[in-house]
């Protein structure tokens, strides 16, 4: 069997022990703290990602077009 074919996303099983890991690593009261940290932090990179994308298709449309003659 290839090593390739043993690295890949975790099977029902293993999800459940990390769930469990996770339960009782941080307990009940803290989970939704950090979800709602883990939230805000996609929803920054996000906005980030969607400025710069912004600001390079703002450059884009100020660069002179040379006219060829």
């Amino acid at each position: 069997m290839s090593a390739i074919l043993l690295i890949g996303m975790p099977g029902m099983g293993e999800w459940v022990v990390i769930g469990l890991f996770v339960l009782i690593f941080f307990g009940a009261k803290k989970i939704p703290e950090f979800a709602k940290g883990l939230g805000k932090g996609f929803r920054e990179f996000k906005d980030a990602v969607k400025d710069v994308k912004k600001e390079v298709d703002d450059a884009g449309k100020e660069i002179p077009k040379i006219d060829e003659k």
